[in-house]
C-alpha cells in the first residue's frame, strides 16, 4: 500500500472549508484543525466539524485561542448584534462592506493559517487547505488570491520545508463551490455556516444568506436546516 501525502487543513465546519478539504481527502492523509476562538457559534462548527472529520475518515483537532476574543469587538465574539441581510442586498458592496467590518476578527486567518504551519512542519505535510474562497474575498482581504500568494511567498522564506497553502475554491463563488461539494461528493449537508451559533441555522444573517442562494443558484439540493 503506498503511503499517502500528508496535509493540513483549517476546518471551520462550515461549507467552503468543508467542500476544499474533501477535495483533496482521496489523494492526502489530512490533519483537520478547529478553531474556537470565543466565536458564538463555536460549539456548533466544532460539532459539524468532528462529523465532516468522521465521515471523510480524517484525524480531527480543535484548539482554543481564548485570546482571539479580546482583540476588537466583532460580532462573532461579542454580544453586539449579528448583522441581518435582505436577499436582494448581497451584491450591494457598500452594505456588505459594512457588515463584513462588524464581523471581522483581527488576523483571524493569518492566525489561523501560521498555526497550521507549525501543524505542517511538525507532522511532515506538505500542504494546507483552506476554504478561502472568491465571494467572501470581495470584501474580506484575507480570502484574496493576493494573500494567498503573499502567505506561500512567506512560507518559501519562513520554512525550511516545501509546505504551501492550497486553496482549491479560491476562484469559486459560492454557487460554484456548492456546484463543486456536488460532484466531488463532499458532505456539505453536515457542515454549518451560521453566525449565530443555534442548532438551526439563523437563516437570515449574512453568511445564511449566501449559503441559501448558493445551493437555489446551482440548482442542488439544500438539506440544510433553517429556522427562517
Amino acid at each position: 500500500m503506498v503511503n499517502k501525502k500528508k496535509a493540513i487543513a483549517v476546518l471551520s465546519g462550515g461549507l467552503d472549508s468543508t467542500v476544499a478539504t474533501s477535495y483533496f481527502s482521496r489523494e492526502y492523509e489530512i490533519h483537520a484543525l478547529t478553531f474556537d476562538y470565543g466565536q458564538r457559534s463555536a460549539e456548533r462548527e466544532i460539532k459539524s466539524a468532528k462529523v465532516v472529520c468522521e465521515k471523510l475518515g480524517l484525524e480531527h483537532t480543535v484548539l482554543k485561542l481564548p485570546w482571539l476574543s479580546k482583540l476588537g469587538n466583532s460580532a462573532l465574539t461579542s454580544s453586539e448584534d449579528i448583522p441581518e441581510l435582505e436577499a436582494s442586498q448581497l451584491d450591494n458592496k457598500e452594505v456588505c462592506d459594512e457588515t463584513a467590518r462588524k464581523v471581522w476578527v483581527p488576523g483571524r486567518n493569518i492566525a489561523f493559517t501560521a498555526i497550521a504551519t507549525s501543524f505542517a512542519e511538525a507532522e511532515g505535510a506538505s500542504i494546507i487547505i483552506v476554504g478561502w474562497d472568491l465571494e467572501e474575498a470581495a470584501t474580506f482581504p484575507d480570502n484574496s488570491k493576493e494573500f494567498l500568494e503573499a502567505f506561500n511567498n512567506v512560507l518559501k522564506v519562513g520554512s525550511p520545508d516545501d509546505i504551501r497553502v492550497e486553496a482549491p475554491v479560491i476562484g469559486l463563488t459560492k454557487q460554484g463551490i456548492v456546484e463543486l461539494g456536488d460532484k466531488i461528493k463532499a458532505p456539505m449537508e453536515l457542515s454549518y455556516s451560521c453566525y449565530k451559533g443555534k442548532e438551526k441555522h439563523c437563516g437570515v444573517c449574512e453568511s445564511c444568506m449566501r449559503r441559501k442562494r448558493a445551493f437555489q443558484e446551482a440548482g442542488v439540493e439544500d438539506k440544510t436546516v433553517y429556522m427562517v
